[in-house]
Parts: structure tokens; sequence; C-alpha cells
């Protein structure tokens, strides 16, 4: 998976340098980053909602509100017995109980064993139910969280198995879309190859406009809320 990104993103490079070597531009003119960055600043942004202060419960209505479920959980370290809980209500409801998927990197350290999971840090295949991912950052005003492509954050974890659980870390709530691509900005220096943009399961009404779940990704997607 890593070694596919790095071709992919030495053949974008490759491309790229064509079209500035085209232009005559050599490389990324510092002052005309710096200009664009100064206008984006100063760009008043459209009509807006007004948002409360506590930008973390707004986030978790208006997740719910998109059929997301959300449960909120103290420390990182109780993510593995938040998710077991979750298996476990799904399978009372009559769904298989599942005890194994795949998880990014970043938790692979959690004690998923305690909570008698088997958890592996790689990206998810089509045979994987479950898929455990951070995100970059959660909108408030939409309930949405952004993943951005990385070796570190697969997409694939997200979009392939039935069931997606996202972590959620509080601080990392922000008002609305402009926030988040502010972050985008300042954080990573350079937009990713691809941005994900996830509210509650996918769904479609094409047929009758009658609504769907699971149509093009997971059935469900549950946030847990760190914080």
């Amino acid at each position: 998976m890593s070694e596919a990104l790095d071709n992919n993103r030495a053949a974008r490079d490759a491309v790229l340098a064509r079209v500035r070597k085209a232009l005559s531009k050599d490389g990324i003119d510092a002052q005309a980053k710096a200009n664009a960055d100064a206008y984006i600043a100063a760009h008043r942004h459209g009509p807006r909602p007004d948002m409360p202060a506590d930008l973390r419960a707004r986030f978790i209505i208006r997740a719910t509100d998109m059929s997301s479920t959300v449960e909120s959980i103290a420390t990182l370290a109780d993510a593995p017995a938040a998710v077991a809980r979750y298996l476990d209500t799904l399978a009372r409801a009559g769904g298989e109980r599942l005890y194994s998927g795949v998880c990014w990197p970043e938790f692979a350290n959690l004690d998923w064993g305690a909570a008698q999971l088997a958890i592996e840090p790689r990206p998810a295949g089509g045979e994987d139910r479950l898929g455990i991912t951070g995100c970059f950052c959660a909108v408030a005003e939409t309930g949405t969280i952004l993943i951005t492509s990385g070796a570190a954050t697969p997409t694939a974890s997200a979009l392939l198995p039935d069931t997606h659980v996202a972590i959620v870390r509080a601080e990392r709530i922000v008002s609305g879309l402009e926030e988040a691509f502010g972050h985008i900005r300042s954080e990573l220096g350079r937009m990713p190859r691809a941005l994900n943009f996830i509210s509650g399961p996918s769904r479609t009404g094409d047929i009758e406009q009658t609504i769907v779940l699971g149509a093009h990704g997971p059935f469900r997607v549950h946030l847990l809320v760190v914080g």
C-alpha cells in the first residue's frame, strides 16, 4: 500500500514538473504562495450559521442527525472497550457479533486484546467487516469527519468495511469547512491526494426516493468522541 502511494505521488510530481516547465516556472514561487495565502486569509466568508461555543455538543447533535451513532469516552485508552460495547449492541439488535477488524497504525498499541478483539493495523481489504480509523478533524456545523489520504491514514479502512468506527478527538472539532481547510493549509503544507468528507453511513435515494444505507460504503458509522 505504501509503495503504491509513493509511486502515485512520484507520478503526480512528474506531471506537475512538466506543467511548471511549460509555464517557465521553476518550482513553487515563495512570494506567489505567500500572496495566495494572504488572499485566502483576507477573503470574506459567505453567510454562515451561528455556532454555539460548545462545538463538541453541536457536532454530536449533527452527527446523530446524519444517522451516525456516537459515544463519548474520556481517553483514547477507553476506545477498545467502547468498540466492544458497540459491537455487543449490534449483536443484540440481531446482527453478527464481530471480533476482528483493522485499524490505522496510530491505534495499533491500544489494548484490543483486553476487549477480546483481534484488530490488525493494516488497510482494509474486501473481506474485512470492521474498520477503525481516526480523522484529520471534524466539522460541528454538519456532523462531518474529514479523512486525508496517506500511508498512515488508509482511506480503505473507512470505506470498505460494513462497519466504520471513527475516533474523533474533541480538540479537533472545528466550526465549519472553512476552518477545516485552514487547518489543512497550515498543518499539512500541501493538499493531500484525496480528501474524504464522511457524514454518516453511505446512502442513496435513487430508487423511488427510498433511502438505502450502505449503498457505496459502510452500512453504519459509529463515532467515539475522546475528551
